[in-house]
């Protein structure tokens, strides 16, 4: 499938090879790579791989730090010999890290990932060295207009239309689809981890949670996932599972761009059975009819009354901004049952986005999500890692998912 762009015309690159995750050898040379020290030729060393990480830094002048957190510092950065292309440069504190695996697992599957897949709508990943501090710089593509949910909730300051929302969508699944294509499941899609570059391009960033899919008998985690985007599967602790717990995760994006606002938002306690009923409550309550073998699940429990399935004419009432096309696409990507949603290339299909309005050119876009410091806030944070993880309540539901203490229910 060509998943081609209704608005830029632009088709899906093909799935890639597989590539090695570049060796992160400690270098024996003592030269720093900042603004205050001139770029130095590589010089000659017995080791091949720090030959070659010597050769990757000396590229990159630091700039300005625009990130700075427990697990990484994030900086503007150039090119030595253009001085007008612009990176991102996170920096892991491998003192971070737990002293018994040095870089964590997470931060290395980020890495790989991001190796992995190239394409327009997802963040791209030039290089990786180490420093004489045996910290891990990632070389990450320059995003400065900050991240979509900044953009979402300066309700005074942003207008966007219908197209707008369309445009963005397209991009989201464009990205989504090629990661699916790669067999590769993001596991974590929410509003701050959509990047805007300076051209207005949605970017999928943090793939500190995703894992491939390529087998599927193996085994998976259900603690993944955002819990305001979490799918019902992964709450009722789903062993296996698709691409499907994206597309949930893209049509609570989706819900929230149209109406500004969280559409499964947990209330205090934000637990996992207050999610479960937020969900019974605006989609439906999982059943046996509208879900075969949901009982089955080995955590199945949802509140005693059961709610029928939300009526079309009750998702118009709410999302009626985007038109009838736009509320049967939303529809389909929240079907409950994970069988029932529609695809990543289902979506692109969907005729919604060829209907009336077209989506807005890049050009016209609303860019300002939060500026280069919003980027910096995303970027310096383990790949991965929730924020807001160890406060109570108020934290935009960022909780990697919590056990369910059946015995005090």
């Amino acid at each position: 499938m060509e998943a081609k762009s209704p608005a830029y015309g632009v088709p899906p690159e093909p799935p890639l090879k597989r590539q090695k995750v570049l060796s992160a050898t400690t270098s024996a040379s003592n030269t720093p790579f900042d603004s205050s020290t001139p770029a130095l030729s590589p010089a000659p060393v017995a080791d091949l791989g720090e030959q070659m990480d010597l050769s990757e830094r000396s590229k990159y002048i630091k700039g300005k730090k625009i990130g700075a957190g427990q697990y990484a510092d994030v900086f503007e950065a150039t090119l030595v010999s253009d001085r007008t292309q612009l990176f991102a440069i996170k920096k892991i504190k491998i003192a971070a890290e737990s002293a018994d695996v040095g870089i964590s697992y997470d931060s290395l599957r980020e890495i790989r990932f991001l190796q992995e897949l190239s394409h327009p709508n997802i963040i791209r990943l030039h290089a990786v060295f180490s420093t004489k501090d045996q910290n891990l710089n990632l070389v990450l593509e320059h995003l400065p207009q900050g991240d979509l949910l900044k953009l979402v909730q300066d309700v005074q300051g942003t207008r966007y239309t219908p197209a707008d929302i369309k445009a963005w969508m397209l991009m989201m699944m464009r990205g989504v689809w090629f990661c699916h294509q790669n067999f590769v499941l993001h596991r974590d899609i929410k509003p701050n981890n959509l990047l805007i570059a300076a051209n207005g391009e949605i970017k999928l960033a943090d793939f500190g949670l995703a894992r491939s899919f390529a087998d599927p008998y193996a085994e998976m985690t259900s603690q993944v996932v955002t819990s305001w985007y979490r799918p019902p599967e992964l709450f009722f602790r789903a062993r296996y599972y698709g691409g499907a717990v994206d597309i949930w995760s893209c049509g609570c994006v989706f819900a929230e761009l149209i109406n500004r606002a969280v559409f499964l938002m947990g209330i205090p306690p934000d637990n996992e059975l207050n999610m479960v009923r937020q969900i019974c409550e605006k989609v439906g309550t999982p059943t046996e009819d509208n879900w075969p073998g949901v009982t089955k699940l080995r955590s199945y429990v949802t509140p005693e009354e059961v709610i029928p399935e939300r009526s079309r004419g009750s998702w118009l009432d709410q999302f009626k901004t985007i038109g009838e096309e736009g509320v049967d696409l939303l529809i389909a990507m929240m079907q409950l049952d994970p069988n029932k949603r529609l695809t990543a290339e289902g979506v692109l299909k969907h005729r919604y986005f060829t209907s009336a309005p077209r989506p807005s050119p890049l050009a016209e876009l609303p860019k300002k999500g939060g500026g280069v410091e919003s980027m910096g806030e995303e970027l310096k944070r383990r790949g991965g890692e929730i924020p807001g993880e160890d406060s109570k309540v108020g934290g935009r539901g960022d909780r990697v998912a919590r056990k369910i203490d059946f015995g005090n229910m």
